[in-house]
């Protein structure tokens, strides 16, 4: 078996669209008799750069030939974000359930296909008890940092996040802040702030100010991206 450039040969071996069984057998064999060959296919799956290659190409083949015509069908390359505390994993939560509803093609969270939110709105359609089920941590060790937001506040927060967010929306409306901003500490214009300025104000981490800067230390840099928006948050708002 000859190994290609583009790495087709990590992948199972199919024929007339199914799994073959028998040449996964072989390759399997091959690869553990090529011991160099191995330890790259190894590598590769702990690599997000591969995974998403693995990912986005075949899409964007199958778009392309649905559409019949060619070139890059993907916006731009993913990015990579560590997420340094529970506060901004809830953010970039909020903001990837909120972009069907910021890009235009939906109008409220029921109708926001392929996302969290309808999932777990689905869910407490099918079993209203859930709605005070706290949402299942990452990270399945305690944790002091965890932070104590239901089914029902994780909704609330964004759905009531959406109203704000919608572009024929302008300006602020008159609605109640959720009860979940108390439990974070934060105001509307900090929260509102911080969803929206996912990808404008941060780069390779988002967190608080602190985690941010003990971040920084450990890659040995002085500073992130980020850290100014984040202590700017937790300043007064002039009255």
């Amino acid at each position: 078996m000859t190994w290609r450039s583009d790495g087709s040969d990590c992948f199972q071996p199919r024929r007339d669209g199914e799994i073959d069984d028998a040449g996964c057998r072989l390759k399997e064999q091959t690869l553990l008799g090529n011991a160099d060959r191995l330890a790259v296919c190894r590598q590769r799956l702990g690599s997000l750069a591969w995974f998403m290659k693995a990912l986005n190409e075949p899409i964007a083949r199958r778009a392309n030939r649905e559409d019949s015509c060619t070139g890059r069908f993907w916006e731009g390359r993913y990015k990579c974000q560590a997420l340094l505390d529970e506060a901004a994993v809830l953010t970039c939560m909020s903001y990837v359930d909120l972009n069907p509803i910021r890009a235009g093609i939906a109008e409220n969270l029921e109708s926001s296909s392929h996302t969290s939110a309808l999932r777990r709105i689905a869910t407490l359609q099918q079993n209203p008890t859930r709605a005070k089920q706290l949402l299942t941590a990452i990270n399945i060790a305690e944790s002091a940092e965890f932070l104590p937001i239901t089914i029902e506040d994780y909704l609330d927060l964004i759905d009531w996040t959406a109203r704000l967010t919608r572009g024929d929306k302008l300006g602020r409306i008159d609605a109640t802040e959720p009860p979940v901003l108390c439990k974070l500490g934060l105001s509307e214009r900090q929260w509102h702030q911080q969803m929206l300025g996912t990808e404008a104000n941060y780069w390779r981490a988002i967190g608080s100010a602190q985690a941010l800067i003990e971040k920084a230390a450990a890659m040995g840099q002085g500073w992130l991206k980020g850290i100014g928006s984040a202590q700017r948050l937790l300043r007064p708002q002039p009255a």
